[in-house]
Formats: C-alpha cells, sequence, structure tokens
C-alpha cells in the first residue's frame, strides 16, 4: 500500500511565500481505501500530532510550533484506513512570506521622473540597483509589489514566471505581495536588480468608463530580496535610497488601450550589473507604510499555452491577417519585427467584417452615461530596431481576440512569425466531458474557454471591453467553474475584495475590485447594490462549501452576508415602489423588496434597452423579492454549518417566500409576470407550494412552445432553465432546448462560428454582423447540465464525499463521460446505448462513497473502484 498523495496546503501547490500562521493542509488517501480513521501529521520543525482519530483530510489546521517570516516547513503524513496503516506519503512544503511590518526593511519608492501622459497612453519606468554578493548564498527570495504592474529582472533573467504582478485586489485595502525563489539567478560578485514598472489597473484605465487613476496618480514600487548565505547569515537588499529610475522602449503601456514599444530606445544592458545609468534620475523614497500587504489564495496570472495560428493572410488593402482558430485573452509573440524603423500595428478583434477584414466596432462601449461610444482599444504597436534576436511580447496589457490585423510590415509573415500566447490564472483544470454530438462538444469547449479567457486574477465579465468583477457574473458562472477547474483560491481571493468593497449600509458592489468611478462616490453610484448581483457574497461562499467543504470561507464571509441580507430587509420594510402607491399598504409588503436599481433578469432575448431613465426606476420586485427569499434561506443553511442561530434567517426567509405568493400568485395560483424567467426562479428557489409546482412547470413548458420552443430567459435564469424542467418531469423538453439550433440558442452560436460564448443570444446575426462581446461565459453554465444531468454527476456531501450518479439520456444521444478531480479524487461516469443496452461505468475515488441510479430506475451503492453495470432499456 502506498501513502497519502496530493499534499496540499490551503488550496495552493506549492506553497511559497504564504502569510498565515495557520494553514491549512491537504492530503488524498490510497486508491482503494473506503475511510480513514487517523492520520499522523509531522514536520522539519518537530511537530508531530501524534495519532489523531478523524476522518477529516482536507484543510487540517496546522497546529505546530509558531511559524516565523520566511520560514519553509516540510511536511509528510500517514494515515490508518480500512486497509491499515499506510507508509509516509512523500515530502510537501510551505514557506512563509514577510508575516509583519518589522520585517520589512525595503522602502517604497517611485521613479524620480513619473511617467506621464494622458491615460492610456503613459511609458513604463524602468528602475534598477546593483549590490554585490561576498559570500556563498544557499536561498534567496524575493518579495516585492507595487502600486502599478511590476515585472522584475535579476542579472537579466526575468524573476518568475507570474504576469500582471502583483494582481488586481481593492488596494485601497488589500495589495498582493509575491515570494519569487531567485536562489538560481543570484551570482557571486557583482549583481543587478532591474523592475519594469507600469501604470496597470492602480492608475491605468478601467472598466466600462475607462476611468483612471482609480487608486492613485503616481506609481511606487516596493521590493526586498533575502539572501541566506551557507552560515546561516542574512543580508537584506531592498528598494530605498540609491535606486535609479530611466525609460526605455515601452513608450505606453495599459490594459485596456494596448501596448508600444519602440526598440530603438532599449538602453540595452539595463538590467545587467555595469550599465552606466548616469544620465538616470534618482528614485523618491516616500512612506507608504506596510499596511494592507497581503498573500494571494490563487494560483497567479501565467502564460498558460502557446497557439500557433491556423493562418497568417496578406488582405488585398495591404497588412497580415491573423487567425488564431481561437477566441482567447492574452496577447501575440512576434518573432519577424522587420528592418530597422518598420512600425508594426496590432489590433486584436473577435470577429471579421463581411470585407474580410477585422472588425471592431462591436467592442466598443456605448451606455446612455457615456456622451459617444468610446474606442475599442486593444491596439499594440512596436518600432523594430532591426536587431536579430528581438521579440516583441507585450506584458503588460492583455487582449480578447481571436485574429489579429497587423498593418505595416513588408513582409511576407508567416504562421512561424506568430504565436498567440494565452494568459490566465493557472488555475488546475478538474473537469472534463465528450459525448456522442460533436456540436455539444463544441459548445463544451466554448464554455471553457470563455471561463479561461475571464479568470484573469479576477473573474471578468469579458476580456475586452470591461474586463470587470462583476458579481452576478460569477455568482451563475461558480457551480460550473468549480467542476472544471479548481477555483477555491481564485475565488476567496475574489471574495475577499467583494467584502472590501462592501457600503456601510450593506450594498454590494456591482463589480469588485471597485474603482472609485464606479463606486460609492462615483456618478454611477446608484447602480449598485442590485439583487442577483450583490447575492454573490451568500451564493459564491456556499457554492465553495459545497465544492471544496470549505467552512472557514462561510465564516469569513458571514458578517458581508450579514450586512447584505439586513439592507435587503431595510428596503422592504422601509421602502415601496411608486408603482404601488395607489393602493394602501398590506401586510405581506414589509417582506417584498421591490425598490432600489436592479438589473432585472438582465439581456431576455429581443428586449434591448431603449428608455434608461425607465429601465432605471422599473418595479423589479419580483426577482428582487426572489433572491431575498433564495439567500436567506442559504443564510439558515451556513447558520446551522457554523453554530450560529439559524431560526433567524429561517424565519426571514419563510416570511419572504410568503411575500413573494402573497404578491406573484394570482387568485388561480399562476405566476405574474407570466415570463419564462420566473418561472423558472420559481421552481428553482422553491418559491411556490408543493401542490403547484407541476402546474407552474407545466405553464414554463407553454411558454417555451409558444415561443417556438425557444428559450426566453436572459441572464439570471438561464443557467436553471435545463435542470428545473428535467426535475419537474420534462426532461424531454429540457434536451430540445438544449439542441436546438435555431436562434435564440446556445447552438446558433456553434453553428455560426462561435469559439467562445456571447454575451447576447444574437450575438453574431444571421447576416455574420457581430454585437457586444463574444466572450462572456454566463450562458455558457448550462454545460453545468451535460456535467450533471447527462453525465450524471451530482454533488450530495460537500467535496463529493458523497455524490450520485444518475445519468439521464435523451435528445437521441448515443454517448456521453465526464470526470471530474474532486477534493477526494477523480471521478468518473461513462456511459454508452449499443442497441438496446445501457452500459454504464462508474470511478469512485478514496474514502467517498456513490449512489447509483440506473435508467430504469435501480438504485446502487458503491464505494471505492470502478464499477460497471448493464440494464435493457
Amino acid at each position: 500500500m502506498t501513502g497519502p498523495t496530493g499534499l496540499r496546503t490551503e488550496h495552493l501547490e506549492p506553497a511559497l511565500g504564504i502569510r498565515t500562521t495557520a494553514p491549512r493542509l491537504s492530503w488524498r488517501l490510497p486508491e482503494g481505501a473506503r475511510e480513514q480513521r487517523a492520520y499522523r501529521i509531522t514536520a522539519d520543525n518537530g511537530w508531530d500530532t501524534g495519532w489523531v482519530e478523524s476522518d477529516q483530510s482536507l484543510l487540517v489546521p496546522y497546529t505546530g510550533p509558531r511559524l516565523g517570516s520566511s520560514q519553509r516547513v516540510e511536511w509528510r503524513v500517514r494515515v490508518r484506513t480500512d486497509l491499515g496503516e499506510t507508509p509516509l506519503s512523500a515530502p510537501a512544503w510551505f514557506e512563509t512570506g514577510l508575516l509583519s511590518s518589522e520585517d520589512w526593511h525595503a522602502t517604497w519608492i517611485e521613479p524620480g521622473t513619473m511617467p506621464a501622459g494622458e491615460k492610456g497612453d503613459r511609458p513604463a519606468a524602468l528602475l534598477r540597483w546593483e549590490f554585490d554578493v561576498d559570500r556563498p548564498v544557499v536561498a534567496a527570495r524575493l518579495h516585492a509589489t507595487a502600486q502599478g504592474l511590476y515585472e522584475a529582472f535579476l542579472n537579466a533573467e526575468r524573476v518568475g514566471d507570474a504576469e500582471l504582478t502583483p494582481g488586481y485586489t481593492q488596494y485601497d485595502v488589500r495589495l498582493q505581495v509575491q515570494t519569487h525563489d531567485v536562489t538560481t539567478s543570484i551570482r557571486p560578485g557583482r549583481n543587478a536588480l532591474g523592475v519594469i514598472l507600469a501604470d496597470g489597473w492602480f492608475r491605468g484605465q478601467v472598466g466600462i468608463t475607462r476611468a483612471a487613476e482609480q487608486w492613485g496618480d503616481r506609481l511606487a514600487l516596493l521590493a526586498q530580496l533575502q539572501l541566506v548565505h551557507d552560515d546561516g547569515s542574512v543580508t537584506i537588499v531592498g528598494t530605498g535610497p540609491g535606486w535609479r529610475s530611466g525609460f526605455g522602449h515601452v513608450v505606453a503601456a495599459d490594459l485596456i488601450e494596448g501596448e508600444r514599444w519602440d526598440l530603438s530606445r532599449t538602453p540595452r544592458g539595463w538590467e545587467v550589473p555595469g550599465f552606466d545609468d548616469t544620465g538616470w534620475d534618482d528614485v523618491v523614497v516616500v512612506d507608504h507604510g506596510y499596511a494592507g500587504l497581503v498573500d494571494s489564495p490563487a494560483p497567479p496570472v501565467r502564460r498558460v499555452e502557446e497557439l500557433v495560428p491556423r493562418s497568417v493572410t496578406r488582405l488585398p488593402s495591404g497588412p497580415h491577417l491573423v487567425d488564431l482558430g481561437q477566441n482567447v485573452n492574452g496577447w501575440v509573440r512576434l518573432t519577424n519585427l522587420g528592418p530597422a524603423g518598420t512600425e508594426l500595428t496590432l489590433t486584436h478583434g473577435e470577429w471579421l467584417g463581411p470585407d474580410g477584414d477585422l472588425t471592431v466596432e462591436h467592442l466598443r462601449p456605448a451606455v446612455p452615461f457615456l456622451p459617444h461610444p468610446l474606442p475599442a482599444g486593444q491596439v499594440d504597436v512596436v518600432v523594430s530596431a532591426g536587431v536579430p534576436g528581438d521579440v516583441f511580447e507585450p506584458r503588460r496589457t492583455t487582449h480578447g481576440f481571436r485574429y489579429v490585423r497587423i498593418e505595416g510590415h513588408p513582409g511576407p509573415l508567416t504562421t512561424d512569425d506568430v504565436r498567440g500566447v494565452v494568459v490566465h490564472t493557472d488555475l488546475p483544470r478538474t473537469g472534463w466531458f465528450t459525448s456522442s454530438d460533436e456540436r455539444l462538444n463544441a459548445l463544451h469547449e466554448a464554455a471553457v474557454w470563455s471561463f479561461r479567457a475571464n479568470a484573469c486574477d479576477i473573474p471578468t465579465d469579458c476580456p475586452h471591453r470591461e474586463r470587470h468583477g462583476w458579481t452576478g457574473d460569477w455568482q451563475l458562472f461558480v457551480p460550473t467553474a468549480a467542476f472544471l477547474y479548481d477555483v477555491a483560491g481564485f475565488s476567496t481571493k475574489w471574495l475577499r475584495d467583494v467584502a472590501a468593497d462592501q457600503w456601510p449600509d450593506g450594498t454590494i458592489a456591482n463589480v469588485s475590485p471597485s474603482p472609485r468611478h464606479e463606486g460609492r462616490q462615483g456618478p454611477i453610484a446608484m447602480l449598485n447594490g442590485s439583487a442577483g448581483w450583490g447575492d454573490a457574497a451568500v451564493i459564491v461562499p456556499w457554492e465553495l462549501y459545497r465544492a471544496y467543504g470549505d467552512v472557514r470561507i462561510l465564516e469569513e464571509l458571514w458578517p458581508t452576508m450579514g450586512r447584505w441580507l439586513d439592507r435587503a430587509e431595510r428596503m422592504a420594510r422601509e421602502q415601496r415602489h411608486s408603482s404601488r402607491a395607489h393602493r394602501p399598504p398590506r401586510p405581506h409588503e414589509q417582506y417584498l423588496w421591490d425598490t432600489g436599481f436592479h438589473w432585472g433578469e438582465w439581456l431576455v432575448p429581443g428586449e434591448e434597452v431603449g428608455d434608461y431613465g425607465a429601465f432605471v426606476a422599473a418595479d423589479e420586485g419580483e426577482v428582487a423579492t426572489a433572491y431575498f427569499a433564495h439567500s436567506a434561506g442559504l443564510m439558515s443553511r451556513i447558520a446551522d454549518i457554523l453554530g450560529h442561530d439559524s431560526g433567524r434567517y429561517a424565519a426571514l426567509a419563510e416570511a419572504v417566500r410568503t411575500a413573494w405568493q402573497a404578491e406573484y400568485l394570482d387568485d388561480d395560483g399562476r405566476l405574474v409576470p407570466d415570463t419564462q424567467a420566473d418561472h423558472v426562479r420559481a421552481l428553482a428557489f422553491d418559491l411556490v407550494p408543493d401542490e403547484l409546482r407541476p402546474a407552474v412547470a407545466d405553464r414554463l413548458v407553454e411558454l417555451i412552445r409558444k415561443a417556438g420552443t425557444h428559450l426566453g430567459t436572459g441572464f439570471l435564469a438561464t443557467p436553471y432553465l435545463l435542470p428545473v424542467l428535467a426535475d419537474a418531469g420534462h426532461l424531454d423538453v429540457a434536451y430540445e432546448l438544449l439542441l436546438q439550433d435555431t436562434e435564440p440558442s446556445w447552438l446558433v452560436m456553434i453553428d455560426r462560428g462561435a469559439t467562445t460564448v456571447w454575451e447576447h443570444w444574437h450575438g453574431v446575426d444571421a447576416d455574420g454582423v457581430p454585437h457586444e462581446s463574444l466572450n462572456h461565459y454566463s450562458k455558457g453554465a448550462v454545460v453545468s447540465f451535460l456535467h450533471r444531468y447527462l453525465a450524471g454527476i451530482e454533488l450530495v456531501e460537500p467535496a463529493y464525499r458523497r455524490f450520485r450518479v444518475r445519468p439521464r439520456p435523451g435528445g437521441g444521444l448515443t454517448s456521453a463521460e465526464a470526470a471530474h478531480e474532486s477534493p477526494y479524487g477523480r471521478i468518473e461516469s461513462a456511459w454508452r446505448i449499443t442497441g438496446d443496452v445501457f452500459e454504464l461505468r462508474v470511478v469512485v475515488p478514496a474514502a467517498t462513497s456513490a449512489e447509483i441510479v440506473l435508467p430504469d430506475g435501480d438504485v446502487h451503492r458503491a464505494g471505492p473502484g470502478s464499477h460497471h453495470w448493464q440494464v435493457l432499456r
């Protein structure tokens, strides 16, 4: 028997630079083990738990000697299972960063000349320092962060592989510090540390309004290099007096606008010892302090993949057109830059116009509170120095694109000269799906790619026009994402910004991190606090608990959840929508949330925002009250888990549910408004009495048939549509909608060439004209139906400790399979229909159990291992 495997600290592997003194440890049991009966953790710092009688193998708290800064702990675990006592696991490790302000000896510095210019048009600064190493170094760590984006080099070697550091957070409260292992880059004698510093989110343009300088108008760097010598002594080199700053080849850098290089301005050798920086400025030392410095519970953003273009062609008008064949987030790496003085302009976009050239018109933000549409951005420029080996790869911007138009190159350019670099948070893949229907497989891949493109340090809505962490988008998609990828740390990081962005009155911001221009001091402050968006503060932690068994995130967000529910309760009790002013208030209205701004169902097929004032003033009480009841119910369940009094929220949920019924069920038990979305929500959130559920489901089907067997849901209800139909006995209708190939439908996207999921159902219309973003993952949440209903993998207990496999074939499909790397191990479900025989294979990981429900209704219990069944249909 082998020892435990898959050792992890928190949600990271490896865990370098963590700032917690009580990290949680996890492991997986050996294959075939049904249960863990005890564990014993030992570490090289003397920690030994002894044998602990427990079945817990996820997120076990460290209880060893107090941890200090920059301390590396190597640990192992052995367990007792039903198979006996295992050997020790292979070792794993975690290492702390700088845990307190007293550990910082470096000081903040600013460039001697602050990069200037209009927003989107400011250069990057170069900062450098030389130092001597006179004794052998056995370990070296660089702790770094910035107000702006930093990219560090040590003796011309790029430090680490993380991109867009220090990452995007609510900088008023939280600023991430990265810890880099640079041991192999240190040289005996003279060394040089260089940093490129650019605007990033901190000072550059953000959001649909393209507001800039949302957290400050000056850039700054904090970096501390700690060298551990062979005799145990430590040398510290950090930012402070004596550093020098200048400018180089990055003449403009902005996340949205793009990046411009002039390679003829490159101060070659600036990042190596001996460079003559006499023409550079002395830096300015500033006192920003060390408050708010944090680590990240998420993996970093990285260059995850390179794509060879499908084609590089020359347009009749002269430019080259690159087609990656896939819509992505990232940038282009170009190796053929042409002769000296060649100026290349790279424009990135998602679609081609009728002339076969790139179009970006649909990516120009046009919103009612802006006087005119804004530029689409996503334009990079490089001026060649004619130096062999020069490469253009912008690292201070990202773009959402499939196509790139390259203007100014004398040519020819070929696929050997260009690579598409896919950039996003480097999340471990945990979920897969395939079936006998190639279009469904393509839809699944489109949803996966949409998520990948929008997981760039925060969960964004789109990778181009806004790149905002919209709360509604993530609460809808997080259950799907948690099947496909390990998003535990990624979501935890973002939720801490949600909590930081919460207003004193409990309002949850539309987006997190929330720039000031769109927050409570901005001109569109009143658009914050919408039902279905703000409810992310409750729903996302709940989904993380379900997927990963993480109780701590529930506890951490509990105050945020409570303030959000208090706000909804207060608004329902104290305010009343003007449309009800003509009638005397009725008792149930104290629980009817019908005031404030709400996005409502949002993006319903065929509906557009015409009169903006009327849209803002609309009564969305049926949506808001539904979410009020739903979140209150979740709060009651969370209270039970945390050991809090759940009675208050249970009673509140029931009172709100009763109010919803009083207002939105007529005397005949029919829903008003009579929309698909409201029927879906009524069933998904258990808002109607049990005896009315069949009638509500039947009416939903009637509405679908009335629409020509098309969906009529928008943003909020679409993820629930197919599941509620299936659970209500209308599985056939669910498959008809899934496989519908006329507009509006998912397969229209695939048939019209989508490789990512569209924001609008008519993202590319029948004439081939694109509309709005072609890379929004929210409607891609439908692939959860493929995982949970078609393949049949259903979570029963948190972290899949118990799960159900209940495939529900339909739509003429003859096979489907899905796999999920759960916290306990790999789950598989694969079925095939051959003639009259249904065959199912299920893999159950160690320490879990499964309930298997076959299509004929037979129920089986399955423990760890691989299992097979055959039944006649």
